[in-house]
């Protein structure tokens, strides 16, 4: 640890190459699944923004967290018309956005925490989470408390961690085995992208999947207790009951749209979108 710490706070070019190697990202599918013009339409301000993503560091989540959701980010407005004008000056240091532009609040591998234009998420999977009737000042609250976090530092054990588990279990020595294969699976991933957001959130006790429990000598009467924030992973804001789950498909969010699907008419099946076969022709070859 004291060398990964060392390598991090030196910025040395071996760190920047894990860092890149784990960030390395497929090329997108031609047609993605998501209608990204009309979600930036209707995105609004501390919506959590879920992202299926396509890297190294990605694929890790999935199979640890068993979700197509690997990352999260916090969208925060267009940065002109934020209501607390102090966050601009927060911002510009990080981020020099043009006044239209809509911004996302996340952290990054090897980043930290950073504001990103929403535009850089064009051509993934996305969907929206939305606090259910969360009132307009702690909305704000919300927005503010992610803002004040920008520039803090990634955790050098979570890159760590993340980089051990693709490497095959069984070859290593047993001190350098991750932590995330131990009593806290899953645990250095969850950490992420969704504590800080979920931090976020318990600024003004919203509820994200809240620990409940019966009080003794009180039958009857529950008490609610916040969750340890290091243990969400992005899954968790599409599973809470508090959250609304907003999609917007490639052929819109109408229910008859699929009447208007241009299906493919030779019969064809496909695995994905580059392995495509007819069943009948298989069936004949064998």
């Amino acid at each position: 640890m004291k060398l990964a710490h060392k390598l991090y706070g030196l910025k040395t070019p071996l760190w920047d190459s894990i860092v890149g190697w784990l960030n390395y990202e497929q090329p997108p599918n031609e047609v993605p699944p998501c209608n990204f013009t009309r979600l930036t339409d209707e995105i609004r301000p501390c919506d959590v923004l879920l992202v299926e993503g396509r890297s190294r560091v990605s694929a890790v989540i999935k199979h640890v967290t068993q979700s197509p959701w690997t990352h999260a980010a916090l969208y925060i407005g267009r940065f002109g018309e934020l209501a607390d004008l102090r966050l601009n000056a927060l911002i510009t240091p990080h981020y020099a956005a043009a006044p239209r532009e809509q911004l996302v609040l996340e952290a990054i591998l090897g980043k930290g925490i950073v504001i990103s234009p929403l535009s850089s998420y064009q051509g993934y999977h996305l969907r929206i989470c939305r606090p259910q009737a969360i009132q307009h000042e702690d909305a704000e609250k919300v927005i503010a408390h992610s803002v004040s976090r920008l520039g803090t530092a990634y955790d050098v054990r979570q890159l760590l961690d993340l980089a051990r588990f693709l490497y095959p279990y069984a070859i290593l020595p047993r001190r350098w085995q991750s932590s995330l294969f131990n009593y806290h699976a899953g645990l250095a991933a969850r950490t992420v992208c969704s504590t800080m957001i979920a931090e976020a959130f318990m600024e003004v006790r919203y509820p994200i999947l809240p620990v409940l429990k019966r009080s003794a000598g009180q039958e009857g009467e529950v008490q609610v207790y916040q969750r340890n924030p290091r243990l969400f992973s992005p899954k968790d804001f599409d599973y809470s009951p508090y959250f609304d789950i907003i999609k917007y498909p490639y052929y819109g969010t109408d229910v008859a749209m699929y009447k208007q699907m241009r299906w493919n008419s030779h019969g064809m099946l496909c695995d994905d979108e580059n392995h495509c076969y007819i069943p009948q022709l298989i069936k004949e070859k064998h």
